[in-house]
């Protein structure tokens, strides 16, 4: 499991990078500017990407907690930030649990800790200036984000959550199949997937604004979706084939025709004529001094 998940963020990661909403850095930059390090909480890890993105674009001196349940994601953190220490001539050394890169401009130590969150230990934002968090909002339930918003106000924190999906995606060509497929995957998507009970799911994004407002945040709200080309074929087979399985799990009376339909999905993507839009959304939250 803990290697189909890692191919799995291996091959979003492009997708991800170049859909996320840069711009939300610029409301949180100033909040965080008081930290010198910047200490950073990242929430549901798995092998570092949004460490890797968040890396190069905060104050150069850092210290991170990265946190997962899955110890066999965070055990691959290790090696995805030597390839990018050599891209970005740093140096990089690995002590236990935690990771110290150097360069020219960055010094920044990042500590991995395996643990649940379903329960959001309150010592896990103790001292952080920043809780962040990729594609974890609509895996969890709406108390979960309540409680969140609170810790984050506890000490003060900025927080930043991208690509959280919000319910919409499309195909290109075309199946009278797709909106039913849709629906089911949404369904799917609100059920309990171990973060506090059944999931926000599509109204994530909208519950965590609604949370962060009431903590006394600034809040502010933009889409980051991922328009997947022909050429990315393997993305699109593994993202169809995970509707159809979401799907299968909902309505298993309706077998027949969910595979009927993933076939017909899986051969425009073999005849390279399929395009693929999903829809998230990234939120910042701060606090105004």
């Amino acid at each position: 499991m803990t290697s189909e998940l890692s191919e799995w963020l291996a091959l979003r990661e492009a997708a991800d990078w170049a859909a996320r909403a840069e711009a939300l850095l610029d409301h949180v930059q100033p909040a965080i500017a008081r930290g010198e390090p910047v200490r950073v909480l990242d929430l549901c890890t798995g092998t570092g990407s949004n460490v890797r993105y968040l890396m190069e674009r905060l104050a150069p001196r850092q210290i991170w907690l990265a946190v997962d349940r899955d110890a066999g994601l965070l055990a691959e953190l290790p090696r995805h930030l030597a390839e990018w220490a050599v891209r970005h001539e740093c140096t990089l050394e690995t002590a236990g649990t935690t990771s110290y890169l150097r360069g020219r401009r960055l010094h920044c130590d990042i500590e991995t800790r395996q643990m649940n969150l379903e329960a959001l230990d309150w010592t896990l934002f103790e001292g952080r200036h920043l809780v962040t968090a990729s594609a974890l909002l609509d895996l969890v339930s709406e108390q979960w984000l309540h409680v969140l918003a609170q810790r984050c106000r506890s000490v003060g924190a900025a927080a930043l959550f991208t690509l959280t999906y919000n319910g919409r995606s499309s195909c290109q060509p075309i199946e009278p199949e797709d909106d039913w497929i849709l629906g089911l995957f949404n369904d799917h998507q609100r059920t309990d997937k171990g973060l506090g009970g059944p999931a926000a799911g599509p109204d994530a994004t909208a519950i965590a604004e609604r949370a962060f407002v009431a903590a006394g945040y600034q809040v502010e709200r933009t889409p980051s979706d991922w328009s997947i080309e022909p050429g990315a074929a393997e993305f699109q087979r593994r993202l169809i084939e995970g509707w159809a399985s979401a799907a299968a799990e909902m309505a298993p009376e309706d077998s027949q025709a969910i595979v009927s339909w993933l076939d017909k999905r899986l051969a425009h993507v073999a005849a390279g004529r399929s395009r693929i839009v999903v829809h998230h959304d990234d939120l910042a939250a701060w606090l105004m001094d």
